[in-house]
């Protein structure tokens, strides 16, 4: 038998089957949740329409008017469209903060009065921020960022008790409901993230948010009299915020490999 008959009998070997380089891991792109925990740190100015119609002369000062710092609890859902630029849709409680202050008014003459104030604020804020990540050294991304969107702000019942003339111990007392409103609010942010693996991120931020103006409900004197709508308003209401965050990467839509090569086929 020759080599050539030899060699036309021997079976023909499949070609070894194609090797496929695995799809690129992208470190960006997706939706991801978030969640937030944080400390606020609300101011506004107390305004009273009778501030507005004093007498010329008189002298008036405000002590220690502000809230009390307040806890925040915020759930998001976002997108990161590329290694630098993402968006979010998040929404949060803000825990309810007691409003404490003094005014002291001096009229022409030797009169004067003193009001001590007491009330409390909770609210609930929806907003939709975008992102811009500044680099990623090591693990660090330093951040900036915009919101908008509203707050639903909720009054308590607010106290106000006048001693007149001041330190004579002579009191009356007025209380106004509390009351709801919604208004605009807005938000900047800046902060740093940490990314502890390809699905897991931490962020410590700040942020600066206004919500606009609160006001309060009816009023009544002390012996429960009707007064009629209270003008006690929180105006210009802002927020300084420390938060502590984390980002959940969702997982994506599997890349399907490659269909494997067709049947050898041997011709009889």
């Amino acid at each position: 038998m020759s080599s050539a008959a030899f060699a036309a009998d021997m079976p023909i070997m499949p070609p070894p089957p194609m090797a496929y380089a695995p799809p690129p891991v992208q470190d960006f792109g997706g939706w991801y949740l978030r969640g937030d925990i944080g400390m606020t740190n609300t101011k506004a100015r107390l305004h009273v329409n009778a501030y507005d119609t004093l007498p010329a002369g008189t002298a008036f000062n405000q002590y220690g008017t502000g809230f009390d710092s307040g806890m925040l609890f915020g759930l998001g859902v976002g997108y990161q469209f590329n290694s630098w630029f993402r968006a979010d849709i998040t929404g949060e409680y803000r825990s309810k903060v007691s409003f404490n202050g003094t005014d002291f008014f001096t009229f022409p003459g030797p009169s004067s009065l003193g009001d001590t104030y007491h009330g409390g604020v909770q609210s609930w804020v929806g907003l939709a921020n975008i992102y811009a990540d500044l680099g990623t050294w090591g693990c660090l991304t330093p951040f900036i960022g915009a919101g908008v969107g509203a707050a639903v702000i909720k009054t308590s019942a607010f106290s106000d008790v006048t001693t007149f003339p001041s330190g004579s111990g002579l009191t009356s007392s007025f209380i106004a409901d509390g009351a709801t409103k919604t208004n605009f609010a807005w938000a900047l942010h800046a902060g740093v993230a940490y990314k502890v693996t390809n699905n897991f991120t931490v962020e410590l931020a700040y942020r600066y948010l206004d919500m606009g103006t609160a006001g309060h409900g009816q009023g009544h004197f002390f012996d429960g009299t009707p007064a009629g709508p209270s003008s006690f308003q929180f105006r210009d209401m802002t927020s300084q915020d420390v938060k502590l965050g984390v980002r959940f990467n969702l997982p994506c839509c599997d890349v399907l490999p490659p269909p494997p090569p067709p049947p050898l086929i041997r011709k009889g």
